[in-house]
């Protein structure tokens, strides 16, 4: 599928759209990607291109075992060239392909699978031009206290434990979905960091090596005046994802995990 869409990119009368699923099984693709694709701009000096888009389904909750439910998107962070967008709801899901599809570089499209079917995932669709730009976060919902820094299917699981806690405490929190990775808008986050001065990041990828790590050490490094208490973070378990339904419930972050972490935050 990569080596096919990858000499249609090259030839440049094409612009490959081309579909992995899952995301479980695209490690025998990986090293064409990692080397060949991704790295395609800088082995030619700008003189080659490889503008395609890699649509993948990703993600757990759907009790589907260790060979259907990984989260990919950490792994391909870490390799310059490649674009990586995870929308959360139907209208960014269009807005961001359509505007992949007009990228000249390659982008890995994250799915989240278990959003397919959800009521909560389902938006009108804005216009039929519709276009998101990379790069350009969201910000759910407003708030003053905390912000929580997330996206895929943990925007919705965020929203809720943000709507608890508000409910509990009078605690107001922001809550941004990021919509793509790479590129990151740090704007978004910083300002946010700058409001609230606490911030919980929430993802499904596991804790270690998550690339909620890198967002926690960019405000470190760039926010760290500002910051009233630690940068906290609720992810998965370092273990790979189990065929029990209620293991899976453990191992992958939940909803309660979220809200526990946000009253942790507030006791600052």
């Amino acid at each position: 599928i990569v080596g096919t869409a990858y000499g249609l990119a090259v030839r440049g009368d094409y612009k490959p759209v081309v579909e992995i699923q899952f995301g479980d099984y695209i490690w025998p693709a990986f090293m064409q990607i990692r080397d060949e694709v991704a790295s395609l701009r800088f082995r030619s000096y700008n003189q080659w291109a490889c503008p395609m888009v890699i649509r993948v389904a990703v993600g757990g909750y759907i009790h589907g075992g260790l060979y259907h439910s990984q989260s990919i998107d950490g792994f391909f962070t870490h390799i310059p060239g490649i674009q990586v967008v995870f929308p959360s709801n139907a209208a960014d899901a269009k807005g961001l392909l359509k505007t992949a599809c007009r990228e000249e570089n390659p982008v890995l499209f994250c799915e989240h699978k278990g959003l397919y079917r959800q009521g909560f995932a389902s938006t009108p669709e804005p216009d039929s031009n519709y276009l998101i730009p990379f790069g350009l976060a969201k910000i759910k919902k407003p708030g003053d206290d905390v912000t929580v820094i997330t996206w895929g299917m943990l925007v919705q699981r965020s929203l809720d434990a943000a709507q608890k806690i508000q409910e509990k405490t009078g605690t107001s929190v922001e809550v941004i979905d990021l919509r793509t990775l790479i590129p990151l808008d740090k704007e978004s986050i910083l300002d946010s960091v700058k409001k609230t001065g606490k911030i919980l990041i929430v993802h499904e990828d596991t804790l270690t090596s998550g690339f909620g790590g890198e967002i926690a050490a960019i405000i470190a490094s760039e926010a760290f005046e500002r910051l009233d208490a630690p940068v906290m973070r609720v992810a998965a378990k370092d273990t790979p994802v189990p065929y029990g339904p209620e293991l899976e419930n453990a191992m992958l972050p939940q909803e309660a995990d979220v809200l526990n972490a946000l009253e942790n935050l507030v006791s600052y």
